[in-house]
């Protein structure tokens, strides 16, 4: 009898190649995908036929978006990640919790061997293998494509050999789209001196081509609750501002990192919701927050989202972490409008029952009303008296 091994499936090319190859080899292959926002209806169908017709003994489909949202979304959120300043981390987020409920099901069908498609150079190796790890001792990983060291040409003329028909667009790009963002790889991204061309990126519009828009939205305790007033759940928030501020040819870039290994990385993205909901966010905390609480919050949720970033989901610091940011963002509850014209997202307008702006008692640059102008004075006067000495000292010193 054959060994059963659970393959994590997209349906795309470096999966398609495990599913094929492995039967080959002899392994009786159940497939498994997780749906963190990238499939419709249409192709998740699609993908669970292409299994049975490559021959795998059963396919499961897992709806990973609201898991994905509750754990992963909400405290990135929290957090204000973005990457390089400008990056949100898509993909971090969503292969966790597709590792995650794939080992799940690997317990419910007492299956002990679990395959991936990842390569040996990227960092979803690190985020799989980490989290399969951590909740199944004693697993074993297999990695076709990483043991074999197969670029996607080669991955692409080993199915064609089987009679496995491959779309040339998916050897050039490799695609990945979640609730989170979109990633793009491909020829482009391994030269900086190149730009992905606009047909690359499958949702934001070129911004000569977008229309401009606007939007309120509520957040409370950091998290989204309303767009333009009409209460919602955060997740059905983050498809809708998606959809938004890609027609509005909002959220699109490049980002350049270190991966996990230690090696430079390129990639083209879309992230329109998770980028204007931090955009809205950061301002919103203006008002609300401290200045100490803003620096701790900025610096421990850079911390926090690298950690997810890098697979590092079941350190114990990441919970202790997470448990600052949901403090720190108690007070952050408002509404903030957002314009987008000719791709660029700008806050025009808050408003919340915390700020603290509102509370001060006084117009910056004019007066307060909570202290007189002597005892303005007797501030400035010992303000900073200790480097005023230093410095007296120092240019004493240097004139001795």
């Amino acid at each position: 009898m054959s060994t059963p091994i659970l393959l994590a499936f997209s349906g795309g090319l470096d999966t398609t190649y495990c599913l094929v190859k492995l039967q080959a080899e002899g392994y009786t292959v159940h497939t498994a995908t997780v749906d963190t926002g990238g499939f419709s209806p249409e192709e998740l169908t699609e993908i669970t036929e292409k299994s049975a017709q490559l021959g795998a003994a059963s396919h499961t489909t897992l709806d990973g978006r609201q898991r994905l949202y509750d754990e992963m979304v909400c405290p990135l959120l929290l957090a204000n990640y973005q990457k390089g300043g400008n990056y949100p981390a898509c993909v971090g987020a969503e292969r966790v919790t597709t590792a995650i409920m794939v080992a799940e099901l690997a317990q419910e069908k007492n299956i002990n061997t679990i395959v991936h498609g990842s390569t040996g150079a990227g960092n979803d190796q690190v985020r799989f293998d980490v989290a399969l790890r951590a909740l199944l001792p004693g697993v074993e990983i297999m990695t076709p494509i990483r043991d074999q060291q197969l670029s996607r040409a080669d991955s692409t003329a080993y199915l064609r050999s089987q009679g496995v028909t491959v779309d040339d667009k998916t050897t050039d790009y490799s695609v990945n789209v979640g609730i989170v963002g979109t990633t793009i790889g491909g020829k482009e991204t391994h030269d900086t001196q190149q730009n992905l061309p606009a047909s690359a990126y499958p949702h934001v519009v070129p911004s000569d081509q977008a229309t401009p828009t606007s939007f309120t939205l509520t957040l409370t305790r950091g998290l989204p609750t309303a767009l333009n007033g009409q209460p919602s759940n955060g997740l059905q928030i983050l498809q809708q501002l998606n959809v938004l501020g890609a027609a509005a040819g909002f959220g699109a870039g490049h980002h350049i990192g270190t991966t996990i290994l230690g090696l430079k990385g390129r990639i083209g993205f879309e992230a329109p919701g998770m980028r204007l909901l931090n955009l809205a966010k950061r301002e919103l905390e203006k008002i609300t927050l401290t200045g100490a609480q803003q620096f701790w919050k900025a610096t421990l949720g850079q911390k926090y989202g690298d950690m997810i970033h890098e697979g590092l989901y079941f350190d114990p610091l990441r919970r202790d972490l997470e448990a600052f940011l949901r403090s720190a963002c108690t007070a952050v509850s408002g509404d903030i409008t957002v314009d987008i014209t000719h791709g660029n997202a700008t806050v025009t307008s808050l408003s919340s029952p915390r700020s603290l702006l509102a509370a001060q008692g006084g117009m910056y640059g004019e007066g307060a009303d909570a202290w007189s102008g002597a005892d303005a004075a007797g501030f400035c006067r010992l303000y900073g008296y200790e480097g005023v000495l230093a410095y007296q000292v120092d240019q004493a010193q240097s004139n001795s």
